[in-house]
């Protein structure tokens, strides 16, 4: 039987909500536990309603060991995770959402800048997750938008030997500045990517479509890519649909894992 050092999973609760679980590490990501016809704010008025029920509530998730939260917005961290996650909770962040976590109580938050890094360790090794750039807005509009990063997860086990390394996108558009990424972490297992083309007051798109989507993983190329981010909000233009005809067309289907809310998939540790 295998024992809790070598498992490893994604679990898919809805949005950008995922419970990743590798090397004895718990890890929930962009927490929003709000129910269908439910609106999530934005900022500067706006707000979105939520056309989708996450498949797990709140007070269902188990023992968590960290937050990974990529930025502030209503549909990442909504009212129900603010009041209903331990404030002791520790949460890995921007700088911005962190000011604003630990005016609500929170009192264990990292702030990352991009290619910061914060560590955990636990019996079985330890776990560092390093900020990423992201670009949330197009040009001068990513000046309105919360500040906002992706998210490289690196388990590893006492001896210092990776086992895997995991790229979670965040909230960002296809950017100059990600090109930095395979660079500096050319060799990654698993890439969860945001998508949707979300859209601010129906034409300025703000995440990834079906064909940026099928360009970051061109750049970044995960041996497993979970989508992610792409129906759950009325802001949402590009369907699953589009990135699964993209990423077929770049030649790279293969590598991709669908999941309903709901569902799990298994990953392979690699021990470096």
């Amino acid at each position: 039987m295998r024992g809790e050092q070598d498992k490893a999973s994604v679990f898919f609760i809805g949005n950008a909500t995922t419970l990743i679980k590798c090397n004895g590490f718990t890890i929930l990501t962009d927490p929003n536990f709000l129910h269908r016809g439910q609106r999530a704010y934005l900022g500067y008025g706006l707000s979105a309603k939520r056309r989708t029920d996450p498949a797990l509530t709140v007070d269902q998730l188990p023992p968590l060991d960290a937050v990974v939260l990529s930025h502030m917005h209503g549909d990442h961290w909504d009212r129900v995770a603010r009041d209903g996650l331990d404030k002791a909770t520790p949460i890995v962040t921007t700088p911005q959402a962190a000011g604003k976590l630990r005016r609500q109580g929170y009192t264990d938050v990292a702030a990352l800048h991009t290619w910061h890094s914060n560590e955990l360790t636990n019996e079985y090794g330890s776990l560092r997750v390093t900020a990423l750039p992201a670009r949330h807005g197009p040009g001068a509009a990513d000046f309105l938008m919360p500040q906002t990063m992706g998210s490289l997860l690196e388990f590893s086990d006492p001896g210092g030997h990776v086992l895997m390394r995991m790229l979670i996108s965040g909230d960002t558009l296809m950017a100059g500045e990600l090109a930095e990424i395979p660079r500096r972490f050319p060799d990654i297992d698993v890439g969860i990517v945001h998508l949707g083309g979300t859209k601010l007051l129906g034409m300025l798109m703000v995440t990834m479509d079906g064909r940026q989507g099928a360009q970051w993983v061109d750049l970044i190329r995960p041996r497993v890519v979970v989508p992610v981010h792409y129906d759950d909000y009325t802001v949402f233009s590009s369907p699953l649909s589009d990135f699964r005809e993209k990423v077929e067309q770049a030649g790279h289907g293969a590598r991709v894992t669908y999941l309903d809310r709901g569902q799990s998939c298994e990953l392979q540790l690699i021990r470096r």
